[in-house]
């Protein structure tokens, strides 16, 4: 495949200012209208396209009648795009929030309906594809609306399809004939993708991306607990180093404030929204709206802060009386899709004094019909100051003139985290409204100093790239043995993987980097070399063994009780050594994900808990940095320290907590392996090398073999590709199936196997043997749905469940099944923590929702059986209604009628009231 270069006549341009600005003043770089354009091709190809018509691959025109025309002059992105479009071939258009992508993609479904042809349109986000649809029902009409629980017009000329995870492998499938538009934010790697494309369809795929900001951006930095707002990047995104350094005066003043009243400093309020965050953000929105900056939407990472600051602006009001009385019509017109009984919901009367004043909330934990009456009102102007979760952000397409960041760390599971530069572009992104502000203004709220090179990061950092998180389910693997043609197997899948495809070009840098580091071990001295590789094999050898006993020691039923506040604990990272550090905390991951310690370790100066996490620098004379707490998983722990403190008394290093003395192990494995360990110590205490070290000999010696160590390493990775480890899980994952009896010894689908094909909302397998061991049978429709819902991931509750015997039972065999499910991956050597599979697949959280609400009970009394937030009930029971139709066809398919007949009773059960109330998009 070749890539085409840079000018005189091919490859990658840059597309000049749309009119003529030669006598105007010259525009700063950021502010010019240019695109990028580049083209990946395959080898070998000839274009017949006719060049008057189309231009050349590198330079495409468009000179015919146009498919569609628009009521704004093109931006050259769009120009360039279009001329793309008309020579037929895919594209890749990556531009900025707002930038206008979306007017690339009516062209495509114009052109489509004037050729003839059908066209699908995809989206991540269900909220996403009803917006959508919306939108283009107003220009085409015939268009239709496929998602997991509507299907509206199924054979229009125009489909909007919600994509789910599986878009690597539908790109896979698609015929070559299928051209593909893609509409991306700004990625660093969209010429990969591009040639990722060209590779598996062997078509050219165009790349057009742009950073031109329709709408410039300022970002400005509020402390709180101060006053005023600092500019840290202006509209050229030049970095104000001086408006930073005032920002931090004002910390070290609050600083010294606050000692001197005895308080902490740092105006740490603003993070739970209590009274000094709520009064900072009661400050900022004030400011806003006097100074015309609105609208604004107010990003917070916690659905409940949304809720807390938008009740904490009681005293604000943004409408007019006028304003007022069209909001309580949109409102009442809106819940008239819903049951009477349903109309006084407390979350939904407590909504429309809010939205009258002109402040709203949208989180997705709220009621469907309440969070589409918010983004309906704002973007009728009705609604002035939105508070938001990051969801918002995703697609949407809703502008404001201002946003608001309350924080800038979250919290992503493992730790909190300043927010990088990926996320902070895409809320960001929302700032600035085409057409209508001149710039838009973004504010980031600060509760403590922060690094410069931490602020400058995330505000001008460059875009993520796209990276595949490409994995084979058991339900695509047994699709793919159920196809009779017999083309796309499992591993024709694999091979063309967006994965693959970056692993295979990272290739020719692994072998550039072996050569450097093999012509460094050439400088290295050698003499002594023996003696000291001795020696240094012995310490490889214990290492080793620590290594293999430390992984055995690591399972929480063992370790968790020596993890205390205090203990010290050796990390290591791969190949890097993070030294010794102290346990703060231990604490356990949602959703079954094991468990983090908190650990004070020795860091880089200026590490700082950035964006890109903190360095390690293992204390060493001479050698300066900091200690901060980094969150580490259990596999990274190498060593138990014996003592609580810190002692200078161990030149040899810190002693270790024996398993057999100290931890008090019997296992018969850990015994061998302390045993081996200890005559291997008794020998490299005895060596000569032990106490005569020749110190610049052995740092030599252990630099050649740690070259030579990476070397091999790297040596490896390019011989045992992806390709084998994909082929090699492959391999496993039929042992499982083989197992279960989903299919045979070669290969062929069985009828437990039809059955798992049809259903990919929950986990197949456990589903499967449920339907296949009796489970369902011996219950009725409602607790089939009860049952169901433990499929289903979604918001996890933190009351304590307490099941009635009707649902304990069938709770029970679930989880056994489970188990036992998890044993037999587990044996076919596929990296399974049985505990954790079955606490992460067994979501019991609304058991006792659903059971209530199947057996007719209101959704007022359900939603009090639960802390979790209403949305979330009736997005999870919308999921569950798609799994039981799953499950109703896979009934179907092996001839179980009875079953068929209970899954289509669960699902109609649920289908009413507020839980199945249309979309207003719809």
């Amino acid at each position: 495949m070749e890539k085409e270069k840079e000018p005189p006549t091919l490859g990658k341009r840059r597309e000049p200012e749309a009119t003529d600005t030669s006598s105007k003043p010259k525009k700063p770089r950021s502010m010019e209208r240019t695109c990028v354009h580049e083209v990946a091709v395959p080898v070998g190809y000839v274009s017949s396209k006719d060049e008057t018509l189309h231009g050349t691959l590198s330079n495409p025109l468009h000179t015919g009648p146009t498919a569609k025309s628009y009521p704004f002059a093109l931006d050259p992105f769009q120009q360039v795009s279009i001329a793309c479009l008309e020579r037929n071939e895919s594209i890749l258009v990556s531009a900025h929030t707002s930038a206008g992508k979306t007017a690339v993609a009516e062209y495509a479904i114009a052109m489509s309906f004037r050729d003839k042809q059908r066209v699908i349109y995809t989206s991540p986000l269900k909220a996403l594809s009803n917006q959508k649809y919306r939108e283009l029902s107003q220009e085409f009409q015939d268009v239709g609306l496929m998602t997991g629980d509507v299907t509206l017009s199924p054979n229009a000329t125009c489909l909007d399809r919600e994509r789910g995870v599986v878009w690597e492998e539908s790109i896979i499938f698609l015929p070559p004939a299928i051209k593909m538009v893609f509409l991306s934010a700004t990625m660093s790697n969209a010429t990969e993708f591009a040639e990722w494309i060209c590779n598996i369809h062997k078509q050219p795929c165009h790349v057009v991306y742009t950073d031109f900001r329709p709408t410039p951006l300022q970002h400005y930095v509020f402390p709180m607990g101060g006053s005023g707002l600092y500019l840290v990047v202006d509209e050229n995104e030049q970095f104000r180093e001086d408006n930073f350094l005032k920002l931090q005066d004002t910390f070290a003043k609050q600083n010294v404030g606050d000692v001197k009243r005895g308080g902490k400093g740092g105006g740490r309020g603003g993070k739970g929204g209590n009274a000094s965050g709520g009064s900072d953000i009661y400050k900022i929105v004030k400011m806003i709206m006097e100074r015309k900056f609105q609208p604004v939407i107010i990003f917070s990472f916690s659905r409940r802060e949304c809720e807390q600051h938008a009740m904490s602006m009681s005293k604000l009001d943004f409408n007019t009386q006028e304003e007022k009385e069209t909001v309580e019509h949109v409102f009442q017109n809106a819940v008239l899709c819903l049951n009477e009984e349903d109309r006084s919901l407390p979350a939904i009367e407590l909504m429309l004094p809010l939205l009258q004043r002109g402040i709203a909330v949208h989180h997705s934990g709220l009621l469907p019909v309440i969070k589409e009456l918010v983004e309906l009102l704002f973007q009728e102007g009705l609604v002035k100051a939105l508070f938001a979760t990051e969801t918002f952000a995703m697609g949407l397409n809703m502008p404001a003139k201002t946003v608001v960041f309350t924080a800038v760390k979250k919290w992503d599971g493992d730790s909190h985290r300043y927010i990088g530069s990926g996320e902070y572009i895409q809320m960001s992104g929302r700032a600035g409204r085409r057409g209508k502000d001149e710039r838009g203004i973004c504010i980031i709220m600060i509760d403590e100093q922060m690094e410069m090179n931490n602020l400058k990061d995330m505000v001008l950092g460059k875009p993520a790239p796209l990276v595949s998180t490409f994995r084979l389910s058991y339900y695509s693997i047994l699709n793919l043995m159920s196809r009779a043609e017999g083309q796309f197997t499992a591993e024709h899948v694999i091979r063309n993987s967006f994965h693959q495809f970056q692993y295979e070009k990272a290739l020719p840098d692994m072998g550039k980097k072996v050569s450097l580091l093999e012509q460094e071990v050439a400088l290295l001295d050698a003499s002594g070399e023996a003696e000291v590789s001795e020696y240094h094999k012995l310490k490889l050898e214990i290492a080793q063994l620590e290594k293999k006993m430390m992984s055995k020691i690591i399972r929480p039923e063992i370790i968790l009780y020596f993890l205390v506040p205090g203990r010290l604990i050796k990390v290591r990272e791969g190949g890097t050594d993070w030294g010794w550090g102290v346990v703060v905390n231990v604490v356990k991951k949602p959703s079954g994900g094991g468990y983090i310690v908190d650990t004070l370790l020795h860091c880089s100066p200026g590490s700082n808990e950035n964006s890109s996490r903190p360095k390690p620098c293992p204390p060493r004379p001479g050698e300066k940095g900091e200690m901060h707490v980094v969150p580490v998983q259990l596999p990274l722990i190498s060593a138990l320290g014996k003592l609580r403190e810190l002692g200078n008394r161990f030149p040899q290093g810190l002693p270790k907590l024996n398993p057999l003395k100290d931890m008090d192990v019997r296992d018969a494995e850990i015994v061998e392996l302390v045993n081996q360990i200890e005559e291997l110590e008794k020998k490299l205490f005895a060596h000569p090398m032990h106490k005569h070290q020749d110190v610049d000999q052995i740092k030599c010696f252990e630099r050649k073999a740690e070259v030579n160590h990476e070397i091999q390493q790297l040596k490896t990775k390019m011989r045992d590709s992806q390709l084998q480890k994909f082929c090699e899980e492959l391999k496993n994952r039929s042992r499982v199936l083989k197992k279960l009896g989903h299919i045979d010894a070669d290969g062929v689908v069985q009828l437990k196997g039809r059955a798992a094909c049809l259903i990919d909302t929950g986990d197949e397998l456990l589903v499967t043997e449920l339907m296949f061991n009796g489970t369902f049978n011996d219950l009725d429709h409602h607790q089939v749905a009860a049952l169901a819902s433990c499929f289903i991931p979604g918001d996890k509750s933190t009351e304590q469940i307490q099941l009635r015997t009707e649902l304990a039972r069938p709770l029970q065999q679930l989880q056994d099944s489970a188990r036992r499910i998890a044993e037999i991956q587990h044996e076919c050597k596929l990296d399974i923590n049985v505990n954790e599979y079955v606490e992460s697949t067994v979501r019991p959280y609304l058991m006792d929702v659903i059971y209530s609400w199947s057996k007719g009970a209101n959704f007022a009394d359900v939603i009090q059986m639960t802390d979790i937030f209403e949305g979330s009930i009736i997005r999870s029971a919308r999921r569950l209604d798609e799994f039981l139709n799953q499950l109703r066809a896979a009934a179907n398919a092996v001839g179980e009628a009875a079953l068929e007949q209970k899954f289509a009773a669960a699902s109609e059960s649920l289908r009413r009231g507020i839980m199945f109330s249309n979309s207003l998009y719809l």
